[in-house]
């Protein structure tokens, strides 16, 4: 698998931030008036689409800026609680010694990734692209690509979301679908997947051209 850029999404790809979505959903949910989420069943939502998911608590395509900075907000009192997934760390340190060039392109703030990373993983990331909507994702591909010089056939965007997919296929770059994230894989399958990770070890198969 040859790549020379690897593109990271953040939540439910290198970070465990799932769990803390659910203990500040219903939250949110109350302050920008959609329905909440019964936490007891938030696995049967993993197979929904963000589009999916916002039909279903009610919330209007205007509200998303809103909830999103609240959450994000929230996530940065708690980031030092967050964890990555086990074998990130080591993964993201094995690609950059193999000369791969890392980039974290998010829709959560670039100080709680880097506040989750910490100054040692943060060190190895290249550029970070951060704050944008999740519908948004495309356009900072494109600009990674143009600010690292790499084309689109030598980079891959890795995510765990539809919109992850539906992004790298606008901006022309291939997609990993991760096991571990918050959508399900068979979820992803649905889109087109370059390639699959079933755990966070399998990244290592990502290598420069030589």
């Amino acid at each position: 698998m040859t790549y020379r850029l690897a593109m990271f999404d953040f939540d439910g790809t290198l970070a465990d931030s799932f769990p803390f979505v659910l203990t500040v959903f219903n939250t949110i949910a109350d302050q920008h008036g959609f329905r909440r989420i019964d936490v007891a069943r938030a696995d049967e939502l993993r197979h929904l689409h963000v589009r999916q998911m916002m039909d279903h608590v009610g919330m209007p395509a205007w509200k998303l800026p809103l909830a999103s900075k609240t959450f994000v907000t929230m996530m940065r009192a708690s980031a030092h609680a967050i964890p990555l997934f086990d074998g990130i760390a080591d993964a993201l340190r094995h690609l950059h010694d193999r000369g791969v060039v890392l980039t974290v392109v998010s829709s959560n703030a670039e100080h709680n990734v880097r506040a989750v990373l910490g100054p040692e993983l943060a060190a190895l990331i290249r550029r970070f692209e951060c704050g944008m909507s999740v519908f948004g994702k495309a356009s900072r591909i494109r600009a990674v690509l143009k600010a690292c010089g790499v084309a689109p056939a030598d980079a891959i965007y890795i995510g765990d979301q539809a919109t992850d997919a539906e992004a790298a296929q606008k901006a022309g770059v291939a997609f990993g679908a991760v096991h571990w994230g918050i959508a399900t894989i068979e979820a992803l399958r649905a889109q087109a997947c370059a390639t699959e990770f079933v755990t966070p070890a399998d990244l290592r198969r990502i290598a420069p051209a030589s």
